[in-house]
């Protein structure tokens, strides 16, 4: 029977969720009144976040410089383009970037079609005092509606990291070298991101509707801990899990994850 410590060995060291750079439609909301959602570009401001967070993602994965990337990417343009300006600033061998897989379940909440303004501020006040994660939409999705896909999400990666998918990638990358350490990378949106981690760390609703949204181009890691689990407490500090919304005991199963003691 292979051991824990292999089992450990073969997963994954870590998975970065990053949200996309500022986009036109955040510069300025008038956009989704004539531009459909999915075809919002970055902002300038946001071609340079996307530039930034690429050189901070080399920071975190080339401590093992042969480290491969695997990207996983919502298809909205705003994402694509914040993936693309990651590779680029980050400057990565050809080599150690083993896939782009663009993944339709990772979009955005849907707020229907073209997006009148005042009609969105409503619809978001709407939803604060319903509770974000049972509001519908008018003629779009709920936060419950993303759950369920994104759960489907989910289950596919694990699948990907469970079989010879993604060994085989890398191994075709790897020029006969030794097993190579791998970072998965999910480029998304804020809700969609804050709807991974709830159903990755089985978090209540209750404690979903206490979390703050990623800002433009901020990331969280879940990073290999104690006995294969994945925790935020390896990378992040205290400070940060407390900011981003994160009660006592959600932290404290952080730390369980990441050393095996709170």
């Amino acid at each position: 029977m292979m051991t824990k410590q292999k089992e450990k060995s073969q997963l994954p060291k870590r998975i970065i969720l990053v949200r996309h750079g500022e986009s036109e439609g955040n510069e300025n909301e008038a956009v989704l009144e004539y531009v459909p959602n999915y075809k919002i570009k970055l902002s300038k401001k946001g071609i340079h976040q996307a530039q930034q967070i690429g050189s901070k993602i080399k920071e975190i994965v080339s401590e093992n410089r042969g480290s491969k990337l695997f990207f996983y990417v919502s298809p909205s343009n705003r994402t694509r383009e914040t993936t693309e300006q990651m590779i680029e600033s980050a400057n990565f061998p050809r080599e150690r970037v083993v896939g782009v897989r663009e993944e339709c379940r990772l979009r955005e909440q849907h707020f229907g079609n073209y997006q009148e303004i005042e009609a969105r501020r409503k619809i978001k006040c709407k939803r604060n005092n319903y509770g974000k994660f049972f509001y519908r939409v008018p003629d779009g999705e709920s936060s419950a509606d993303v759950y369920d896909r994104v759960s489907t999400f989910i289950e596919g990666m694990w699948r990907d990291m469970e079989s010879n998918k993604l060994k085989s990638m890398i191994s075709t990358n790897n020029n006969g070298g030794d097993e190579e350490e791998v970072s998965l990378i999910v480029v998304s949106h804020g809700l969609t991101i804050l709807l991974f981690l709830m159903k990755w760390f089985n978090w209540t609703v209750d404690q979903f509707e206490n979390l703050t949204n990623p800002t433009n181009c901020e990331y969280r890691v879940l990073e290999l801990g104690f006995n294969g689990e994945y925790s935020l407490a390896i990378h992040h500090h205290l400070h940060q899990l407390q900011e981003w919304g994160l009660s006592e005991d959600m932290i404290r199963d952080q730390q369980l994850r990441a050393h095996g003691r709170p």
